[in-house]
């Protein structure tokens, strides 16, 4: 008997040995395989992503065709139909959809094709070379929004290559006009064609990794965003000679009105997002700031005052989440410097927060200006209405199991102080979550950054967000094995 188990042991123990060599085997070329998948993946988003990089499509004047006719030779190498939407010839849109079984509605990919203008005697490297150095890549649109236009492109490529079963819809759109004329891209697309790009989720830019020192430390979601809507502030007085002070010089109004709108604070107001990303942020922050932190949350007037002031000096970017902000960018006024003139103008860059009422917002300005000389208007119509996106839904769900998969790091809701054209397309119900490869924190001081005199991005986070799309993408449209 004895004999009997020690013969079953060694037999099951040879046998151990044999599979496990077996599996040794296979592994060796898996990997192989893999690495060799995911260096060809990289190879081609690196090569879209330069070639993208290199058209200038800076707006205006736009020439967005450039971008529309690149994708067009990608697509039609592939077999992937798509169609092309212009109100402006030189402006297209273009779309591409993958059919699911229709069991979901879709998810919409959204990356807008044109970039903000550039002065090129202040870069180091050309604008439009797309040059690599030192593991970046440098040029106009490399972090607004040609990387996520990439990472949508590899990931409808990825799907249709592998014939994927998919249980909704993904649809990629290539839109004009993001940086001012919303005319020609996602107001025209959802005002004409808006059948075309109908989702339940959208995917775009407006959000970000946010790295220190090297080191991801967290993910920032875009779930809701300001508006932005200038204003302008117009002060009139009769001209004269510049040799004899009058009282009412048209500047010397104006600056008086510009003092009283810097040192106005519009009401704190807190919502879904900004509350959310709040009691993120205290959990993660070193004391001190956490306290801050939960201090904006309090009900207590004067502890929220006294933490709000406190961000307004030393953190204005999250100061500007919780207000509406009025900032002075531009004046105008006078053509000779000895001649008092008849009028002067000031702009305001005035991001409203989304629970702004704009149909009494003008009369608070006129308010706290306290002068009915001055004319207050508005400097244009609205063109990004306000809105937002919930967090319990299966995109934002997804999106936060792929930043741990991808990044290991916590997702925090974020409210855009900037603005994007997720604005429109939420203003049709469809809901948007603004997504962004990992940008180092420094980068911005640095003046590399998104409308900055330069631009650049890491190549390794390029290509990590590529895969981060591509899994968020996969997770909420890959119909599920049975």
């Amino acid at each position: 008997m004895r004999a009997t188990r020690t013969c079953a042991v060694a037999l099951a123990v040879l046998t151990a040995v044999a599979v496990a060599a077996v599996i040794g085997v296979a592994t060796v070329p898996l990997a192989a395989q893999v690495a060799a998948e995911r260096a060809a993946f990289e190879a081609e988003t690196l090569k879209h992503f330069q070639a993208l990089v290199q058209l200038d499509t800076s707006s205006p004047p736009g020439n967005e065709h450039r971008v529309v006719d690149y994708l067009k030779q990608v697509f039609d190498a592939e077999a992937i139909p798509y169609q092309v939407f212009a109100k402006d010839p030189q402006r297209p849109n273009l779309v591409v959809r993958l059919k699911g079984s229709g069991r979901q509605r879709p998810v919409l990919m959204l990356g807008h094709t044109d970039v903000v203008t550039v002065d090129p005697t202040k870069w180091t490297f050309p604008p439009f070379a797309a040059r690599r150095d030192g593991g970046y890549v440098y040029g106009r649109g490399t972090v607004d929004d040609k990387d996520n236009l990439v990472a949508a492109l590899m990931t409808v490529l990825s799907l249709a290559r592998s014939r994927t079963p998919l249980d909704r819809d993904v649809i990629l759109l290539a839109e004009a006009g993001e940086e001012g004329a919303p005319h020609v891209g996602a107001q025209f697309m959802i005002d004409e064609h808006f059948a075309a790009i109908d989702a339940e989720f959208c995917l775009a830019e407006g959000g970000s990794i946010k790295r220190q020192g090297g080191r991801v430390v967290q993910a920032n979601v875009g779930t809701t965003e300001k508006e932005p809507r200038p204003i302008e502030i117009i002060a009139r007085g009769p001209a004269g000679h510049g040799s004899v002070p009058t009282k009412t010089n048209a500047l010397a109004h104006l600056s008086t009105a510009v003092d009283r709108v810097v040192a106005w604070v519009p009401p704190l107001r807190l919502n879904e997002t900004t509350g959310s990303y709040f009691r993120m942020l205290s959990t993660m922050a070193p004391p001190d700031k956490a306290r801050r932190y939960r201090d904006i949350l309090s009900l207590d007037p004067k502890v929220a005052r006294a933490a709000d002031d406190w961000l307004a000096v030393n953190e204005p970017s999250h100061w500007s989440m919780l207000h509406t902000s009025l900032t002075p960018t531009m004046i105008s006024g006078g053509f000779r410097y000895n001649v008092i003139p008849s009028e002067a103008k000031v702009t305001l860059d005035v991001r409203l927060h989304p629970d702004e009422d704009q149909s009494t917002f003008l009369d608070e300005v006129r308010k706290v200006l306290a002068d009915p000389s001055l004319e207050v208007r508005w400097a244009r119509d609205r063109y990004r209405p306000a809105g937002g996106s919930p967090l319990g839904t299966a995109a934002f769900t997804a999106i936060g199991a792929q930043v741990k998969k991808h990044y290991d790091v916590p997702v925090l809701p974020t409210m855009g102080t900037g603005a994007t054209d997720m604005a429109q397309i939420r203003s049709k119900g469809v809901h948007c979550y603004g997504l962004g490869p990992a940008v180092d924190e420094e980068d911005g001081p640095k003046g590399f950054g998104a409308h900055s005199d330069q631009e650049r991005i890491l190549e390794s986070e390029l290509h990590r967000f590529a895969r981060f799309l591509q899994d968020v993408v996969r997770e909420l449209a890959v119909a599920p094995t049975r």
